[in-house]
């Protein structure tokens, strides 16, 4: 099987179809979960953008500065844009120091050729992963992200993902979170679609604790 772009819905749900043909221990996760809703953004910086203003904060508090950064910007987060703002623009719309280095970092490298975007498409997931992490402030979970929300990269897996890890470990049974490396062996299993496998880890995480009520 080759990876799946998870281009809509009805493309996902074939895809998670066949997931939990793959592994059917995950049959009692769409039981509890349902079947998760795609996540999508744009790609190019704007989707590395939100991806970095995501970083460390709620998802709320991140939408709230993406939509005043966009404000900000002209109505989308474009890298000539960004690097033509002010800093004070830029914390006026809610960005600390240290992001907006990061962005005017990736707009920068962006502009030099540092990193490619158009090439990624034709990389293996674990390959386009490591690739972007060429640009400044973009960590492996980060590369991941924008592989599964910005590209619908069907086998991108962010294994550092917190929630992925402790979904995991309360799904089969084990004594308590995943380690990194922990997960990346189960999701093996998963392959060309562990980033169907995170979209429905992340829908049971929510699940769990809506019922359990505690925060997600």
């Amino acid at each position: 099987m080759n990876e799946p772009i998870l281009t809509d819905q009805p493309t996902f749900e074939r895809a998670l179809e066949a997931l939990v043909d793959l592994d059917p221990r995950l049959v009692p996760l769409v039981a509890e979960a349902g079947r998760p809703t795609l996540r999508r953004r744009a790609p190019g910086f704007s989707g590395l953008a939100a991806i970095v203003v995501a970083q460390q904060l709620s998802v709320a508090a991140a939408r709230s500065i993406t939509a005043r950064l966009e404000a900000r910007l002209g109505g989308t987060i474009a890298a000539d844009a960004l690097l033509a703002a002010s800093d004070d623009d830029l914390r006026a719309a809610g960005l600390s120091a240290p992001k907006i280095r990061t962005l005017r970092g990736i707009a920068g490298a962006l502009a030099a050729g540092t990193v490619d975007l158009s090439h990624v498409d034709a990389m293996e997931a674990d390959a386009a992963g490591a690739y972007l992490t060429r640009l400044p402030g973009i960590g492996l979970w980060s590369a991941d992200i924008y592989l599964l929300f910005c590209l619908g990269r069907g086998d991108a897996f962010p294994v550092g993902d917190l929630a992925l890890k402790v979904a995991a470990g309360e799904a089969l049974g084990l004594p308590g979170r995943c380690s990194d490396l922990g997960l990346f062996a189960i999701a093996e299993d998963w392959r060309p679609l562990r980033g169907v496998a995170a979209h429905l880890l992340w829908a049971y995480y929510g699940a769990r604790r809506a019922r359990l009520g505690a925060p997600a």
